[in-house]
């Protein structure tokens, strides 16, 4: 028995057979719990999943039976993490044709977003979409909201970059709820508070970053959230001194 300390503290137990990048040889029981790995090694019960790829068909193919064994693990048990259930029941292939495995987020652990709101310079509410399960409605509301962000009123600042250059920031307040529980679930959200956060939305006029001007590129719009009581100057004189920036106004 081996017992490892891990970051990732799912609850999960397997029964696994050996594959060329986790284990050589041998199958395993193996169970994560209270960031904890605990694998029992048994023998070759099991054999991992083989499959033999033919690549003979190919141009750069230099012999009629050229091909390899794609070779990969069989699991069955079960992972939990953060809401996420997934069942394991054959070979884990990594590709949807052939893996064996079913997983889905559990509704009465998940936060749905019920709105998205936009706020003025000094604080006043200009707007709020709530979500809706009508795609048409949904899809018109995406390009309304696009074109009202356009033209809504926005606070300017002026900031150096690392290397002196002097770019514009345009500022705007968004604001999104979710609330707990989802499908027949939603109930749940009555005992729950919801879940508000407020960013301040950054477009800069130029690439802003060391990584400017090369193939990468900087950034040229960004986020940050808003503490209680915040507004445009405050939030983005923040932003600022947290990413090395010289505010000039």
């Amino acid at each position: 028995m081996k017992i490892e300390r891990t970051e990732w503290n799912p609850l999960r137990l397997t029964y696994e057979t050996a594959d060329r990048e986790y284990r050589n040889q041998g199958n395993a029981i193996v169970l994560y719990a209270f960031h904890r790995r605990v694998e029992f090694a048994l023998p070759e019960f099991v054999k991992p999943y083989r499959r033999w790829v033919d690549c003979s068909g190919h141009q750069w193919a230099t012999r009629p039976d050229a091909g390899y064994w794609d070779v990969h693990r069989r699991e069955w048990g079960f992972c939990l993490h953060e809401g996420f259930l997934q069942v394991f029941f054959g070979p884990q292939t990594h590709d949807s044709s052939t893996t064996k495995s079913w997983s889905k987020f559990l509704p009465w652990t998940q936060w749905r977003h019920v709105r998205k709101s936009w706020f003025g310079v000094d604080g006043e509410h200009l707007r709020t979409d709530w979500e809706t399960s009508d795609r048409t409605v949904r899809a018109a509301q995406w390009n309304s909201s696009y074109e009202f962000e356009k033209t809504m009123p926005k606070r300017t600042f002026r900031f150096r970059d690392y290397d002196g250059e002097e770019i514009e920031a345009a500022t705007h307040v968004e604001e999104r709820e979710w609330r707990f529980g989802e499908g027949w679930f939603k109930w749940l959200s009555l005992f729950r508070r919801p879940r508000v956060r407020r960013d301040l939305d950054i477009a800069f006029s130029k690439e802003v970053g060391r990584e400017k001007g090369s193939w990468k590129g900087g950034t040229v719009g960004h986020s940050i959230e808003m503490l209680d009581g915040e507004l445009h100057a405050a939030a983005f004189a923040r932003y600022c001194d947290k990413h090395h920036l010289t505010l000039i106004d």
